[in-house]
């Protein structure tokens, strides 16, 4: 039984996504853009955002920083000044680079908190008074927060990233229990190793590895299936979902042992 409002059609919706400029965010708006979609890219690179608009013509690009709170709010007006309704919220903006307590960085740790969650938290404030009054409207709308499946449990190197990444698979569950009974839709995104900058840095074999156009395509798919969490390649996903359910002796052990670390 799908959890969400399965969103089969693009045609005529509104997509903003927020963090599109590289990765898992520019190809799910191209793929969105194909299927129909009036897409709207944010991200800090305003050339990156011009050079998607250049390529998908008739989608729109307001530059902006996730962590400037006015900014997302003024970015939410000029929609809505625009006529349109946001029938895709969506949160990919992402800052990563592997940390241990042993070479711990708080200015590096502080700046995952910024742009991981509270960046999240000011896309909700930006859009959810449109959302809630979409929904007394009969029209819907849908939120959907991009995390990892390194915020299932700690994994090694993630000292700055998994914690983030933990507090929005939280924030949708939460986010799900409030909004569903309104009729909106939400979706928590747990991706394994995407082919992206933020994980071109890692020195290790990244297994299951895929590329953005194909973590799109699962993203729609999810979508379209009315699904809350998303996650792939599942050869990969599954596996770390299994390993959420062991008691910590043999989850510590394992992880120590698979990494060597």
């Amino acid at each position: 039984m799908p959890l969400n409002p399965r969103m089969t059609g693009w045609a005529g919706r509104t997509a903003w996504l927020v963090g599109a400029s590289t990765g898992i965010g520019r190809a799910t708006a191209s793929a969105l853009h194909a299927a129909g979609a009036h897409v709207v890219v944010s991200a800090r690179s305003a050339g990156a955002l011009q050079a998607f608009v250049a390529e998908h013509p008739g989608s729109e690009a307001i530059a902006l920083d996730a962590t400037d709170r006015e900014a997302m709010r003024q970015a939410a007006q000029r929609i809505a000044d625009s006529g349109r309704r946001i029938d895709l919220a969506m949160y990919c903006a992402g800052t990563y680079a592997p940390m241990r307590a042993t070479e711990f960085d708080l200015d590096v740790a502080l700046r995952h908190v910024q742009v991981n969650q509270v960046g999240a938290l000011h896309l909700l404030d930006a859009v959810l008074p449109a959302l809630r009054a979409q929904a007394r409207a009969g029209q819907g709308g849908h939120l959907s927060l991009v995390s990892s499946v390194a915020g299932y449990r700690g994994l090694p190197q993630a000292l700055a990233y998994g914690p983030t990444k933990a507090a929005l698979i939280n924030l949708a569950e939460v986010l799900h229990l409030d909004l569903s009974p309104l009729g909106l839709g939400v979706s928590v995104i747990n991706p394994g190793f995407v082919e992206t900058p933020l994980t071109a840095g890692n020195e290790f074999k990244m297994p299951a590895l895929i590329t953005p156009a194909q973590a799109a395509q699962a993203i729609l798919r999810g979508w379209r299936r009315g699904e809350f969490e998303i996650h792939f390649p599942k050869r990969f996903t599954l596996g770390l979902k299994l390993l959420r359910h062991l008691p910590y002796t043999p989850y510590f052990a394992a992880v120590r042992r698979s990494t060597g670390l």
